[in-house]
């Protein structure tokens, strides 16, 4: 069995297991406290969009996403998220059969894996995940909310997002499929000039504006790939929470923005 290794235990997330689920499960308690964030029933959704920074910065923006995805886990999960440190073209899958955390092993999804290599905009490239941690840092919340679930993690790289719409809905062919899509948002700028950026990408993440550039957000392939399936599949975007680093664990010189999405299906 093929395993992709923890790449950045103990830098974004606690490496110790039981620090690790304490904090997870800390971060889905605040949630849970919030008087707005409970709803009578689950919410029917396709997916979400979760930040992916160390815990401590985006951790309780995530968490957002999370506590709804824990109401009514899927059957599997297409987990999509950008590159950092090794470009590609097109969207890349590990070649790993699973996926170790300091909470253990999560298991890819063999179908959903099989069906993914059927596009051309679909390469195996296990240096693209080595170090990439835009889609590590979501498998120990997800191994605390969807216990056993599989996870299928695709790079995304210089992508257009008709592309990457495409290998979503290749995903989507197979029943109980939810996605997830990992970006931050605005890089570096003072507090208050981030706050201004990222809630107009907010606003146009609503409006499914497909155009968003990386410059708003560092997901933006992906992003603008899951907002042309949303068009498709008649989605609607909601948001969760959003903060800055300057809200949590940063300075306010220089801010990384974060936001929390639920992709919800429509209802007529």
């Amino acid at each position: 069995m093929t395993v992709r290794r923890p790449a950045v235990a103990g830098q974004f997330y606690p490496a110790h297991p039981a620090r690790l689920r304490q904090m997870v499960t800390e971060l889905l308690d605040a949630v849970s406290a919030e008087p707005d964030a409970v709803t009578a029933e689950p919410v029917p959704a396709a997916g979400f969009v979760v930040p992916h920074a160390g815990y401590v910065y985006s951790g309780s923006t995530a968490a957002f996403a999370y506590a709804a995805l824990r109401d009514d886990p899927p059957s599997r999960i297409l987990l999509i998220g950008p590159t950092h440190r090794v470009y590609v073209e097109g969207l890349a899958l590990s070649g790993a059969d699973a996926f170790e955390t300091p909470l253990g092993m999560v298991q890819a999804d063999r179908e959903l894996v099989a069906a993914l290599r059927r596009s051309p905009s679909v390469s195996v490239r296990p240096d693209v995940h080595a170090e990439e941690h835009s889609l590590e840092v979501q498998l120990p919340f997800l191994q605390v909310v969807a216990p056993g679930v599989p996870v299928v993690p695709v790079a995304v790289g210089a992508a257009d997002a008709t592309s990457v719409a495409d290998v979503i809905d290749l995903a989507l062919r197979l029943p109980g499929t939810s996605l997830l899509v990992s970006t931050d948002l605005s890089h570096y700028h003072s507090y208050a000039d981030a706050a201004v950026l990222d809630a107009d990408t907010i606003e146009r993440v609503i409006a499914l504006d497909h155009a968003i550039p990386t410059d708003r957000a560092c997901g933006a392939y992906p992003l603008n790939g899951a907002l042309v399936a949303a068009q498709r599949h008649s989605w609607v975007p909601e948001l969760l929470s959003a903060c800055s680093s300057g809200d949590t664990a940063g300075t306010r010189d220089r801010v990384v923005g974060y936001a929390a999405f639920r992709l919800r299906k429509f209802h007529a």
